[in-house]
């Protein structure tokens, strides 16, 4: 099943609380939470204490999103105060393997990410020990980015090699999704589609939502 998943990176802070509720109420079964350290990333957000403060304000699952360095010195952590999904990048972790294995030791779903210019091929022999994979189609770090187009081809070797492999793991997409490109980023084969401009930065959350909702529905239905 197609998922929108609303990144807070968009949301207003002071009034997150709000924010979650809306997103909610527009059928959202998952939050992105982005984790950047200013280091592997030239910026910062937040840690471990936002994580447990958003958990406490829904039962919604919380994607988190290390864009960190040195991830397995942390990625439990996150787990423990609330995480259910922790993805750490490919080029941040040096044994990946074992940064996967941590994730899903603590009791979360373990997930790998790809920048933009970092092949899908990186990933064949380390899919059969992944829960999911995000492939960002911006460069990480900043909100409201357009999407890089031959991400959605990354997206299409990706979806082919799980099939080829008989996995059934989720493919995420995040970076520069909106209205107008949402289906093709369905038809390609993504299956969480991470967005937040579009989202908290429209009128209404919650009638975008439930629009981004049916415009997926309706790409999946086809590509089916």
């Amino acid at each position: 099943m197609i998922e929108i998943v609303p990144s807070i990176l968009s949301a207003d802070f002071a009034r997150l609380a709000d924010d979650i509720a809306r997103v909610e109420r527009g059928g959202a079964k998952m939050l992105h939470l982005d984790v950047m350290d200013g280091h592997f990333v030239p910026n910062l957000t937040i840690g471990p204490p936002v994580v447990e403060s958003v958990r406490k304000a829904t039962l919604l699952h919380l994607d988190v999103h290390l864009m960190i360095e040195n991830p397995e010195r942390f990625v439990t952590d996150f787990v423990k105060v609330g995480a259910n999904s922790v993805s750490v990048h490919y080029e941040a972790a040096r044994h990946l393997d074992g940064v996967l294995g941590l994730i899903r030791k603590a009791g979360a779903m373990a997930g790998v990410v790809l920048n933009p210019s970092t092949p899908v091929s990186v990933l064949e022999e380390v899919l059969e020990v992944a829960d999911y994979v995000l492939l960002m189609s911006v460069n990480p770090g900043f909100g409201g980015q357009k999407l890089t187009p031959y991400v959605l081809d990354k997206v299409r070797k990706l979806d082919t090699m799980r099939r080829e492999k008989k996995l059934a793991l989720p493919i995420e997409i995040d970076g520069g999704v909106h209205k107008e490109n949402l289906a093709e980023v369905v038809r390609a084969g993504c299956d969480w589609i991470v967005t937040g401009s579009a989202i908290f930065h429209s009128a209404d959350p919650e009638i975008t939502l439930r629009d981004m909702r049916e415009i997926a529905a309706q790409a999946s239905a086809i590509a089916c």
